[in-house]
């Protein structure tokens, strides 16, 4: 690692927790801290600095670089802290697209985690692309369903695609999304993520752990959010898994414009302030009992309506 010894500009591509690894714009790997109360716009972040972060550091005169300012983020992808009702983490900034990886089993990915992360996603208009992997390992019933969800995202805009990390089939497609693109991937613990990126990037050769039998749950490989170079100017940031998806930062009345379904339907509720919940005339409640809207879609609006309720957080999702 070099020490720098002027104000320099560069990357962060790595967070250990207490200290972060920024490559400079000379293409110098350089350990950096950052000092004291660091905040940013008053976000309440365990994480003030993100990977993805493009920043300033400097070296003073004890060999320490610190980072020192962080330039304007184009967006970030930000949740709820866990066990943090009033703390965000922020899981990666600057980003052009997000990978959620997802599986129907081994273990199950809920649609409420779907559609939290979907929303988030929309809410700073990064594209999503959603991964459902292990299809190598499904059986009949499990499939049918598979085809089900997929034919809901599908449908309401979203690009899917169904692949093994495992052996390889279907990465093609996932591959050529990637190409010049910072791609943030994310997704429950034991979704496979790892063996996904070993499979995109066979020289990195992460970690990976096989879900727990007993709870069907998968256990943390990632412990830091890193940046990976992919092809000749692209980037993927590998991030930990996560149980639940806590949202943040969003008003109550914005919730349903970040499903882009109930948002399309809502010009035609008689209020201009509906909820969606209880009053007369709600285009968007009538779409759902004419299967216009899917049930499960109009469920996670309703949990994340929900999210200001106390203690809401504390427990996974």
């Amino acid at each position: 690692m070099s020490i720098v010894n002027y104000p320099m500009l560069g990357l962060v591509i790595k967070n250990t927790g207490s200290q972060y690894i920024v490559k400079t714009d000379e293409g110098d790997l350089v350990d950096c801290r950052i000092k004291g109360n660091f905040r940013l716009k008053g976000i309440r972040s365990t994480n003030p600095v993100a990977v993805g972060d493009r920043v300033t550091i400097t070296s003073p005169v004890d060999g320490t670089s610190y980072i020192t300012d962080i330039q304007e983020r184009r967006n970030y992808i930000i949740r709820r802290a866990s066990n943090l009702s009033k703390q965000s983490h922020i899981l990666a900034a600057n980003v052009d697209m997000c990978l959620l990886i997802v599986t129907i089993n081994y273990p199950e990915t809920s649609t409420v985690f779907i559609d939290r992360f979907l929303a988030t996603a929309e809410a700073y208009r990064i594209p999503v692309h959603i991964v459902f992997n292990k299809v190598d390992r499904y059986n009949e019933d499990e499939r049918r369903y598979l085809d089900a969800i997929v034919h809901l995202y599908n449908t309401i805009g979203y690009e899917c695609s169904c692949v093994s990390a495992l052996n390889g089939d279907g990465l093609d497609k996932v591959r050529a999304s990637l190409a010049g693109k910072t791609t943030l991937l994310s997704g429950n613990s034991g979704v496979g993520k790892s063996t996904l990126i070993n499979a995109l990037l066979p020289d990195l050769r992460l970690r990976t752990a096989e879900i727990s039998e007993r709870h069907n749950t998968g256990m943390h490989t990632t412990t830091f959010s890193e940046m990976f170079p992919f092809g000749d100017d692209g980037w993927l940031i590998d991030t930990p898994g996560v149980k639940g998806f806590g949202t943040f930062d969003m008003e109550e009345e914005e919730i349903s414009h970040y499903f882009r379904e109930i948002f399309a339907e809502s010009a035609h509720c008689r209020y201009g302030n509906c909820t969606h919940t209880h009053e007369p005339h709600c285009a968007v409640r009538q779409a759902v009992e004419e299967c216009r809207i899917s049930q499960s879609r109009y469920a996670s609006y309703l949990s994340m309506l929900d999210d200001k309720e106390e203690g809401k957080y504390r427990e996974g999702y």
